[in-house]
């Protein structure tokens, strides 16, 4: 008793007179604790007793050791704990010792202690660890004060020094304080405690080591719930301050955090305001509250959207479609409120039932309000904002998906597209226009977003689309980013995999397996699976459905030809014969051969796939003959043949001997029959050999292919009816080729050791070439002798008719054989060919003197150019793959093919040779290196296929450098961008935008200048006019552009900003020097000729190219979202932003200073000379005043005189502008109201429109000039305001420009003008001279 004496005594010492230090008020709060710990009610009834007279002291003594920050808050903890403990303790006067102040310090200590700590110094503890140990031995009080915040160890980790049980007992005791001390009339204690509350989950994050994170959530929710009471003041206020505090947790990432603080709002609130109306708007309100502070960060936001989703998801169904309605509105706001809208309506649409569930068939969708937001995704697809376009498209694309799986939904979401009736067939609703425009957007985001979208809607209308966006999304096949041309592949694949219509087919095959050719590994991969799968697996499929059943047709099926491959084309399933026909297309083929050949090193192409081939052949045939019909006239499916040739290159055991042999000699016997068939059929026949050649050719492959699996003697005989075959002279030039390989194949096969094989090719191959000369021979003595005409046609049967089809037929057979000479000597390079070179040369220069060697070589009479032009041409091609063959002969013969190449008027002979020189360039570049340009004049060659060859051709040897971008290959090649073909322009855009971009950046840059001169043909620069530019430039107009007409300028802007897009800014920045150096500054001091009509074209690009949009720098430039976009290419776009922005500030200012006053001496010069490149200047000094107005701001404040005369000089230009725009106006009204007056009599009428015509005028220009000084005035002073940041614009008075008195001016008018006025009326056609001219 005497020691609960001693502390009563003690603690009201200390609160009466106690001091200010932390260890008095460790004391207090010992002594407090120790006195409530001894559950003496006498005692504790003194101690009420004792402070009620000083409560004020007490509580003013306790708030002080509350708000102590010492110990990381322990000392104060500790004594909200004591607070806690005395109002909990029995009898207590709890409104005596309660008080707001002191429960604020007590909310305040939680916070603090719960904080994040650092570590304490390692030096200063030490000492007063010393001094604790010192002090431990002594009794009493003052020990436990001295230890209360002692952990034992004086440099305490996190761990050691934060207790989590004190946090727990404090926490449990202010809860048990809440039900009976009631807050309704302490509102600011109400709203600390709930901010405190709110926020000790995020404090409590550090410490989740050392304590249980779920206990403290639900002390925090215990809590919470408690003050939702009416006891503690107006719950819907109570609710609403909760929510604003528990935002912070809403709109956080996934933690334990964010789900109590959804799980208090989705139940708790949720539970309470069923029943209480007012509490109810607040919970409706939050989600509301949550949009307007949700973060623009794309993460954050997503956070922020799936808690607003949950709260509305625990709403009812009327307040959901409050909310939803509100969503909409949001559609219409700002741009973050739109994007917000746009995540939540296709969540929304997903999480709240059934979207389309309040339709009915009698009043459609109106009723829905899953069509409204449908209708706010498809609007907000067309935002202004590339950002808020590409997630709506990606979330209609999910709202498709989604509502795609039930059937209903399906049927309605076809309607809300527009999807309906025939529009639905043909793919055609209200969101395919809208596709269109966003698959070619130019974001990047957008684009992919819009090919998802497709590939949703793809399965929506089973494949049925718009041809138009079929072709998009072939386009998009080849766009620069790798993303791209994934999400295309993808979405047209999705399309060929759902529909096999031919269209779709064929798209596929043209856009997707050329993607093998790409340069990222993984969409060569792609193109591969989705080939195996959707080609290859197909026609599997096919071929096993075939073998199961029998193939037998319908009686009643037409029996004629057509009608039957007709027929036979739908009982094949999957549509696979038009998918073996597309195959084989010239356009898909190679790359078709591409894709196996890889499938097959990786061993993927399984046998099935021959034996559904056989079997579609087989069946093929098979229904052919089960109709009655001509054997001789069936052809196997187009593509079969083809597709069989490349696989059986990798499966040579899965293809029967049996087959191969059946249907070589079907295909032989079908030659042979060729020329017997009527006259009647003749059309049919040759549309019948042509297939049958080419199905030869492709079985003549297959054969290769498996000759190492045939048996010895089959092998030994087809190879001596190859040989056969081939030295009859009368195969196909295709098929010679594939015969002259089978037949090299199988000497292998039959050959028992290499050295064996080399020998019997050697043999057979000098044994062809021999006839074959002679057969040339022959011919060319034959064609000598005889001087046949041709002037008058002969007649049928006549002996000079027989007579010249027995000279057609040696030249065919002479054709041949020169051709099997190049195939045999490409097969076999060291053949004897010393006897057929004379005879080739005597047929190339048929009809020139030759006195070397004209003793020696049996030169043709005739020229043969002109008696025999598929020989001349063939004799041409043979001699380059001989020349290919031998260097020596190369070497000699290069000058003829360069020299016929130039002056050839065959087209074809053109195109070979072009190949041929090319191929020349690769074995022999140091000969062909000289006549690099007159090949590259082939660019400009009549015929399109020419054009389009030497372009392919020369870009290959680009891009393998065996040909370097020097002189004129690089502007010759700039005429390729504006070609009338549209697939050479494709291909050029390609080349400078996606591989000269890479392969040399710097071409653009370094030629640009010289491009404008070359391309206007301009010889009028004295800088321009020495040797080795006039080397650089092409000395051919058929190079240029040459005109200042609209056409001719169109088509050198175009070349102009193709090439501007591939200059990174500092290059950028470059060519703007340059231009104004080299043109503008060239025209100024007099170097270039501007009275000279090419200088004016050079000049006038100029202008234009410094005003295009393509050559300024934007402040989006290197770090927009579509720089972001490029990041997944794995590009450095930090890099190259912050590259670009010190570029730009380093360079810009002093860029425009000194450009400036190069406009202004030029715009002296040209005014001089009255030319009428004026107004390009102005146009253009217009443009860089509004782009350049930062740089351009500090030079123009320092000169006022030259800012008002640029000023005042672009107000007349304008105004002149205005003014002729609007007088062609009036010309077109004045003529349309001049033939109104029908009614009146011929000179009555013509009399009153001259009146009226006069009248109008008057009136008509007055108000043309009004509205043309008005809207030079506007311009003028938009330009200005920029220039000066805002600055208003000095009115025209205050310039020093001549001045005109109004007469309206005054209030007193008489009938007569003034004196004044009329002298200042003469001086206006004066001022108005300029405007005039």
């Amino acid at each position: 008793m005497d020691e609960e004496e001693l502390l009563l005594a003690r603690i009201i010492a200390g609160i009466d007179g106690g001091g200010d230090d932390d260890s008095h008020y460790h004391e207090l709060v010992a002594d407090l604790k120790s006195l409530l710990d001894t559950d003496d009610d006498e005692i504790l009834n003194r101690f009420y007793v004792s402070l009620s007279s000083t409560a004020s002291s007490f509580l003013r003594c306790f708030s002080a050791a509350m708000d102590s920050p010492v110990e990381s808050g322990r000392l104060a903890i500790l004594a909200s704990e004591a607070y806690l403990s005395l109002l909990l303790s029995t009898n207590c006067p709890v409104f005596t010792f309660f008080s707001p102040v002191a429960f604020l310090s007590l909310l305040g200590s939680i916070r603090r202690y719960l904080k994040p700590r650092r570590r304490e110094d390692s030096g200063a503890p030490a000492s007063s660890s010393q001094g604790n140990k010192k002090k431990r031995g002594r009794g009493g009080s003052r020990k436990n004060a001295r230890n209360i915040g002692d952990g034992g160890d004086g440099e305490e980790t996190e761990e050691g020094g934060f207790d989590a049980k004190l946090v727990f007992r404090v926490l449990e005791r202010l809860g048990s304080v809440l039900g009976f001390v009631h807050l309704d009339r302490f509102p600011d204690s109400l709203k600390s405690l709930v901010q405190t509350v709110s926020e000790i989950p995020l404090l409590a994050l550090e410490h989740s080591g050392v304590l249980s994170y779920d206990k403290l959530m639900e002390m925090c929710g215990r809590i919470l719930g408690g003050v939702l009471s009416s006891d503690h003041g107006d719950v819907s206020l109570t609710a609403a301050e909760i929510s604003k505090s528990l935002t912070p947790l809403l709109l956080m990432g996934k933690h334990q955090a964010r789900s109590f603080a959804l799980g208090f709002v989705s139940r708790k609130i949720m539970g309470l305001a069923k029943d209480n109306s007012e509490l109810k708007k607040v919970v409706c309100n939050l989600p509301k509250f949550l949009v307007h502070k949700a973060p623009e960060k794309a993460e954050p936001r997503g956070f922020a959207v799936e808690a607003i989703l949950e709260i509305v998801k625990a709403m009812e169904v009327e307040d959901q479609l409050e909310f939803v309605e509100f969503v909409m509105k949001m559609g219409q706001g700002k741009s973050n409120l739109r994007i917000l809208a746009v995540d939540l309506i296709s969540l929304l649409m997903s999480s709240l039932g059934n979207p389309f569930e309040s339709i009915s068939s009698e009043n459609g969708v109106e009723d829905s309000w899953g069509l409204g937001c449908l209708n706010a995704l498809v609007q907000r697809c067309s935002d202004s904002s590339a950002l808020i376009r590409a997630r709506a498209l990606s979330n209609l694309a999910q709202v498709v998906g989604f509502l795609s799986g039930d059937e209903r939904s399906r049927s309605i979401l076809k309607q809300a597209l527009g999807f309906t009736g025939v529009e639905t067939s043909e793919g055609k609703g209200r969101i395919t226009d809208l596709l269109k425009k966003r698959c070619v957007d130019e974001k990047a985001a957008t684009r992919r977003a819009a090919l998802l979208l497709v590939t949703k809607l793809t399965s929506l209308l089973g494949g049925c689309f718009d041809v138009s966006i079929l072709k998009t999304m072939g386009t998009s096949c080849s766009d620069p980013l790798i993303s791209i041309r994934k999400a295309a592949i993808s979405a047209l694949s999705e399309a060929f995999r759902i529909c096999t219509d031919e269209i779709v087919t064929t798209e596929w095959l043209h856009s997707v397996p050329r993607m093998v050719m790409d340069n990222e590994t993984s969409i060569q991969e792609e193109c591969e699976n989705v080939f195996h799968e959707l080609v290859l697996e197909r026609i599997s499929r096919a071929g096993n459905s075939l073998s199961q059943g029998s193939a037998s047709l319908p009686d009643n099926w037409n029996s004629s030809s057509k009608d039957l491959d007709r027929d036979i084309e739908a009982f094949f399933p999957e549509g696979v014969l038009v998918l073996l026909r597309e195959l084989c297309n010239s356009e898909v083929s190679p790359w078709v051969k591409k894709i196996c050949g890889s499938l097959g090193k990786k061993k993927q192409l399984k046998p099935r796939v021959a034996l559904a081939l056989q079997s579609i052949i087989k069946e093929s045939e098979s229904l052919w003959l089960n109709r009655s019909m001509p054997i001789n006239k069936w052809t196997a499916p187009a593509g079969a043949w083809f597709l069989l040739s490349e696989v059986s290159v990798y499966l040579p055991k899965s293809v029967e001997w049996e087959f191969l042999h059946h249907h070589w000699q079907l295909l032989d016997k079908n030659e042979l029959q060729e020329g017997t068939d009527g006259q009647g059929d003749e059309e049919g026949v040759e549309c019948n050999s042509s297939t049958w050649a080419g199905d030869r050719v492709f079985l003549l492959q297959t054969i290769s292919n498996v000759s190492l699996q045939l048996p010895p003697e089959p092998a030994a005989d087809l190879a001596d009816n190859f040989l056969k075959k081939i030295e009859k002279f009368n195969l196909h030039s295709a098929e010679v080729d594939a015969h002259v390989k089978a037949l090299k194949t199988l000497c292998v096969k039959k050959a028992c050791i290499p050295e064996e094989s080399d020998v019997i090719v050697k043999k057979w191959v000098q044994q062809v070439l021999a006839k074959a000369s002679k057969v040339t021979e022959k011919y060319i003595e034959g064609i000598s002798s005889n001087n046949l005409s041709f002037a008058t046609p002969a007649m049928l049967g006549s002996r000079r008719s027989k007579k010249l089809d027995a000279v057609s037929k040696k030249l065919s057979k002479a054709i041949t054989a020169v051709y099997t000479i190049g195939s045999c000597v490409i097969i076999y390079p060291s053949a004897d060919t010393t006897k057929i070179v004379p005879l080739l040369h005597t047929v190339i220069t048929s009809g020139n003197s030759d006195t070397k060697l004209k003793n020696k070589l049996p030169q043709a009479n005739a020229c043969l150019k002109q008696k025999a032009p598929p020989l001349y041409s063939q004799s041409w091609l043979t001699m380059a793959k001989i020349c290919l063959a031998d260097g020596k002969l190369a070497k000699r013969y290069i000058p003829l093919f360069a020299q016929e190449l130039e002056k050839s008027d065959c087209a074809a002979l053109r195109n070979n040779l072009v190949v041929a020189m090319t191929d020349f360039c690769v074995h022999y570049t140091a000969m062909i290196e000289c006549y690099i340009p007159k090949i590259t004049k082939r660019l400009r060659d009549p015929c399109e296929v020419v054009r389009r060859q030497t372009f392919i051709l020369l870009s290959r040897l680009l891009q393998r450098d065996y040909v370097k971008w020097r002189g004129v290959l690089f502007l010759r090649f700039l005429l390729s961008l504006v070609d009338e073909s549209e697939k050479i322009r494709r291909l050029a855009d390609f080349l400078f935008g996606n591989i000269l971009k890479v392969k040399a950046p710097l071409l653009a840059y370094n030629s640009f200048v010289e491009a404008i001169y070359v391309l206007n043909d301009c010889h009028a620069h004295n800088g321009h006019n020495n040797s080795d530019s006039k080397q650089s430039r092409t000395k051919d107009q058929a190079f240029t552009i040459r005109g200042n007409d609209e056409r001719a300028r169109s088509k050198r802007m175009q070349i102009y900003v193709t090439l501007l897009k591939q200059m990174a800014p500092e290059h950028l920045l470059a060519t703007f020097a340059k231009l104004c150096a080299e043109v503008l500054a060239a025209a100024s001091d007099g170097m270039l000729n501007i009275e000279d009509v090419t200088g004016q074209s050079v000049l006038q690009d100029a202008f234009q190219i410094l005003a295009c949009k393509e050559i300024r720098l934007s402040v989006s430039r290197g770090s927009s979202s579509e720089t972001v976009e490029m990041e997944e290419e794995g590009g450095d776009s930090n890099a190259a932003a912050a590259k670009g922005r010190a570029i730009t500030q380093a360079v810009r200012k002093g860029l425009i200073q000194n450009t400036i006053p190069i406009f202004i001496e030029l715009k002296r010069l040209l005014e001089s000379k009255n030319s009428p490149l004026t107004g390009s200047l102005m146009d253009c000094l217009r443009v860089l005043l509004k782009d350049y107005k930062n740089e351009i701001e500090e030079m123009l404040v320092a000169d006022k005189q030259l800012q008002k005369e640029l000023i005042y000089d672009m107000q007349k230009h304008e105004a002149a502008k205005a003014r002729s725009m609007a007088n062609q106006g009036v010309g077109c009204g004045t003529s349309h109201r001049s033939r109104e007056p029908e009614q009146q009599t011929a000179a009555a009428a013509a009399a009153a429109r001259e009146e009226e015509n006069v009248r109008d005028s008057v009136l008509e220009s007055r108000v043309v000039s009004a509205a043309a000084d008005a809207m030079a005035a506007k311009a003028a002073r938009s330009v200005l305001r920029e220039v000066n940041g805002g600055a208003a614009t000095p009115p025209l008075s205050a310039m020093s420009v001549p001045k005109l008195r109004s007469s309206l001016g005054g209030g007193k008018q008489s009938g007569r003008p003034s004196a004044d006025v009329l002298e200042s009326l003469r001086r206006r056609p004066t001022f108005m001279s300029d405007d005039d001219n």
